[in-house]
């Protein structure tokens, strides 16, 4: 009886101890969830709507490097000759790669924003930039809030290009190598030089491959492209990002979903028509860089901004963006909303 009664006494002291430890445990994760809710949010959302654009982007790529009759033609060919899984050939790398760099990218554009502001106030006055409490929905902003989101954004895709070129030249290495390695795919404009036999090889392949053809360096073939494409690219993406959720909200009212995900597919669409030659130009150098042994002399190829040639895949990829993006920022301020209400 008495070891009984010792053993009643000590029950209710057991469970006050454990809620105890899971309610510090559950003020830490809310705490951690709070403090890092734009990474949290921004690695969550990447994952989700990459995954869903992926086939979209293997059609553009592959219509920008190699010729093709049309989009259902490019279509067609990828689905005969590779299966449903060509469309997703080369997906590991930039679920890994847009994951690290969406993530980097929104922190350092959120830091970046207050750094700017900062810069901006000192040099115009305090009213050069608009308060959060002042915005007014379905307004325009200000000169200086879209400077400062430009310049924002410009820091952080000139800061994401080091991560990021290394996956999408390994992205682009294995969308292609299937019809690298076919030779009635006639090439949209055939690199001159000696071509080389390339073998098929998944994501992981593909980079030792680079690696032991051109070294380490070698994964950041057509980096300079890469870092204009991205500076000029996610400058104008989070300008008109801002400027489009800010006016497409309702009154007085905090932008619901369809202004978010109009947002998102708007500045996706404006952002890739405007750099889509950039990227077109980036694409067929680095493919020339595969098709050439080390060393081999690479024909320079001069940028036409209004060359029919560097717009081919470019309502392919207008569509993906516009998806991509309205996926991306729908969950991505879903996410962001719950774990402040948390």
């Amino acid at each position: 009886m008495a070891n009984s009664a010792n053993t009643t006494s000590q029950t209710p002291t057991s469970p006050s101890s454990s809620s105890s430890g899971g309610g510090r445990t559950r003020i830490s994760e809310d705490a951690f969830l709070k403090r890092y809710r734009t990474e949290v949010a921004a690695s969550a959302s990447s994952c989700l709507s990459t995954f869903t654009a992926f086939p979209l982007d293997s059609v553009k790529t592959r219509m920008q490097a190699y010729k093709f009759n049309s989009f259902i033609d490019c279509i067609q060919q990828t689905y005969q000759h590779e299966g449903m899984k060509g469309f997703w050939r080369g997906s590991l790398a930039p679920l890994a790669s847009v994951t690290l760099v969406r993530t980097v990218s929104f922190s350092i554009y959120s830091n970046s924003k207050d750094f700017y502001g900062s810069i901006l106030q000192k040099a115009f006055g305090p009213n050069v930039i608009t308060a959060p409490k002042d915005v007014k929905s379905g307004s325009l902003p200000k000169a200086g809030d879209a400077l400062r989101w430009a310049l924002s954004g410009a820091t952080a895709g000139a800061a994401i290009t080091a991560i990021a070129c290394p996956f999408e030249f390994t992205k682009l290495s294995a969308q292609i190598e299937f019809l690298m390695a076919r030779s009635r795919t006639a090439s949209m404009d055939e690199p001159s030089g000696t071509r080389v036999k390339y073998d098929a090889k998944g994501t992981a392949q593909a980079a030792r491959y680079i690696i032991k053809a051109r070294g380490y360096r070698g994964l950041y073939s057509g980096f300079h492209l890469h870092f204009a494409r991205d500076t000029l690219g996610t400058a104008i993406y989070f300008t008109i990002y801002e400027t489009a959720k800010q006016f497409l909200a309702s009154s007085n009212t905090e932008a619901g979903p369809l202004a978010i995900a109009s947002a998102g597919a708007l500045c996706g669409l404006t952002s890739w028509v405007l750099i889509y030659p950039v990227d077109s130009l980036k694409s067929i150098y680095q493919r020339d860089i595969l098709t050439h042994k080390p060393g081999t002399p690479i024909k320079r190829r001069p940028f036409k901004f209004f060359n029919r040639r560097m717009y081919r895949g470019l309502g392919v990829s207008m569509t993906r963006s516009a998806m991509l993006n309205a996926v991306f920022f729908s969950s991505y301020e879903y996410i962001r909303r719950k774990v402040d209400e948390s």
